[in-house]
């Protein structure tokens, strides 16, 4: 009579070496080779049924193995019994694309001087690690953040085309920077969101990241206090093209500039002495509303950061004056109704407010509120 294979000595031979194998106490079973096929199934069926799904490693590496056809079969039809049971091997991991993420760093920026709104353009060229670059092109106001958002990917041509047009049809100073300082300011204009509560427009998501872990831009350091010589000429900044859009919101001197202009036109025979007491008193009346701490710190940020535009764009004497005159804003001395430079930014927005009350500039034209994002 011939023994069955469950009863064959040599499947228990078999069983012992799956168990080793199972045990961690052997490498693939040597055992199993050579052994007639139905040997070999009904040792596989017996371990599959006693371990379980703790058998599945064992079975899965010997279905898959190097090993002799039939005893792939034998593994998987085990493997395809425990299915029937609900034992099921864990599904192997796709196996995920090896892709080096490219690292993109800030390697050139160029700054536009800054408006009467506050405002200024930056332009960031971002390289990637496979040298392709891409232009982060803003508007950054000190007030409201980022105002303005474009760019894409840049060819080193097109950049220096596009550099050319903007040269030519720029109307303030437009100077390269620093990198890392132009991605603090713009981590700087973030601040400001998150302090208002604001949100950059949606063409800032893809960006980001990019400046998600930049310091903001530290104020540029002033100079010690000057000759108080010097600060007599402050006023003269605001003769520069570069500035001729500076001065306090017509609006918000609208009434003061009707103010003005009847004392100006008024019947009474007054002598130059009292003309010139009732002006001064308005614009000392303006300054002492409108020259508060925070606007104080304001126009302090942006003379300081016109003087380093000017000195950059090589006007050496202008950009020396505007950081004398940030000084001496900042230190308030001499205090604001006594500051010429103060005086003359007040004294001009109220005539710029007069002009809007005579019909003879539109108020939208002349207005240095800066535009909404």
């Amino acid at each position: 009579m011939t023994a069955s294979p469950a009863d064959d000595p040599r499947g228990a031979a078999c069983r012992a070496a799956l168990e080793a194998v199972l045990a961690g106490a052997a490498a693939t079973p040597s055992a199993l080779a050579g052994l007639p096929e139905a040997v070999v199934d009904a040792a596989l069926a017996a371990f599959a049924a006693e371990h379980g799904a703790d058998a599945l490693p064992v079975l899965t590496t010997l279905a898959a193995s190097g090993a002799e056809r039939g005893l792939r079969r034998a593994a998987k039809r085990a493997l395809y019994r425990l299915a029937q049971r609900g034992v099921i091997a864990a599904p192997a991991p796709a196996p995920r694309p090896v892709v080096e993420r490219q690292r993109e760093r800030a390697t050139r920026a160029w700054l536009s001087g800054i408006d009467g709104s506050g405002s200024r353009a930056v332009w960031i060229v971002f390289e990637s690690t496979y040298g392709g670059l891409r232009l982060c092109s803003l508007i950054l106001n000190d007030m409201l953040g980022i105002t303005e958002v474009a760019g894409g990917d840049i060819t080193k041509k097109r950049l220096d085309r596009e550099l050319a047009a903007l040269r030519a049809s720029q109307k303030l100073p437009w100077v390269e920077s620093d990198p890392s300082r132009a991605v603090g300011l713009v981590a700087e204009a973030l601040t400001l969101h998150a302090a208002r509560g604001t949100t950059p427009p949606a063409a800032f998501a893809p960006w980001r990241l990019l400046f998600a872990s930049a310091p903001p831009a530290q104020p540029p350091s002033l100079p010690a206090l000057p000759d108080p010589a010097l600060i007599e000429r402050s006023a003269t900044l605001l003769d520069r093209p570069e500035l001729a859009g500076w001065f306090l919101d017509p609006e918000s001197v609208q009434s003061d500039a009707v103010g003005l202009l009847e004392a100006r036109e008024s019947r009474l025979v007054l002598s130059d002495q009292l003309k010139a007491e009732r002006e001064d008193a308005i614009v000392e009346g303006v300054i002492a509303r409108e020259f508060g701490e925070d606007a104080r710190a304001l126009w302090t940020r942006r003379l300081a950061e016109m003087a380093l535009v000017l000195d950059a764009a090589g006007e050496t004497d202008a950009a020396a004056l505007a950081a004398a005159t940030a000084a001496t804003l900042a230190a308030g001395r001499p205090e604001p109704r006594r500051h010429p430079f103060v005086r003359a930014l007040t004294a001009r927005a109220l005539e710029v407010a007069g002009e809007v009350t005579l019909g003879r500039l539109s108020a939208a034209e002349v207005s240095r509120k800066p535009p909404a994002p």
